[in-house]
């Protein structure tokens, strides 16, 4: 409740003069005051909903396979993000196309260290504001303004479609957005497309889905990737 023009120890009734029962009635004061009250607090639910509606989508938007979404694992999309965080350098710049569940675990983990968008044909993924752009990538190149070419210090994209088409249009957005740095999971049946596109080569490194895939999936990097070491220092625990 804020500031209001009214003490709550000063007797805030009148008298009915032509009430038999002689029963009180708010003054038009007191009536001003708790319409006061009323208000805010209505103003105040009013933000914290939002607050919390806001909150709530953050990390929980659903896969849809009419799009042909396929979320990764908690953990896939936790190694994935770190890796993304680790090539970008402290204060770097990171691009998720097609790649909505490793721009979520980003999110997740709340650093300050780096900016991250998602590039998504999804609009569900605007509850992220500015963040969320619109993307279809049968349109490679029609991307807003303020995204400048060459911006990003990684782009980690996972085209819908397991097609050269598909994969060469993506292609197109990924070498517009990338100062270098591409990191790509898509099936290990687009490993030769992938290395004549984007001169990306498969990892050790296996990604997991939340639902389990017909077609295998893999990772392909252009650069010296820490999914490896990672795997490799598993291996060597196991």
């Amino acid at each position: 409740m804020g500031s209001s023009h009214y003490n709550l120890f000063t007797p805030a009734f009148s008298t009915m003069e032509d009430s038999d029962d002689d029963m009180p009635e708010l003054s038009s004061h007191a009536l001003a005051a708790l319409q006061e009250f009323y208000t805010e607090q209505q103003e105040n639910d009013a933000i914290n909903t939002s607050q919390e509606l806001q909150t709530s989508y953050f990390g929980l938007v659903q896969e849809d396979w009419q799009l042909s979404q396929f979320w990764y694992s908690d953990e896939t999309a936790l190694q994935l993000a770190k890796e993304a965080i680790a090539a970008a350098g402290k204060g770097g710049r990171i691009a998720c196309v097609s790649a909505p569940s490793v721009y979520q675990k980003l999110k997740d983990l709340k650093c300050e260290d780096y900016y991250a968008c998602v590039l998504e044909y999804d609009k569900r993924f605007s509850v992220y504001g500015e963040e969320f752009i619109f993307y279809d990538y049968n349109y490679p190149l029609n991307l807003p303004k303020r995204i400048e070419q060459h911006s990003f210090d990684i782009v980690i994209a996972d085209p819908p479609y397991l097609s050269d088409e598909c994969l060469g249009k993506t292609a197109q957005t990924v070498k517009y957005l990338t100062k270098g740095k591409i990191l790509l999971c898509t099936g290990a049946v687009m490993e030769d497309a992938a290395a004549s596109v984007l001169g990306v080569k498969m990892c050790k490194f296996i990604p997991r889905h939340t639902r389990h895939l017909a077609n295998e999936f893999r990772c392909y990097a252009n650069y010296d990737c820490g999914l490896d070491l990672i795997l490799e220092y598993q291996n060597l625990q196991d």
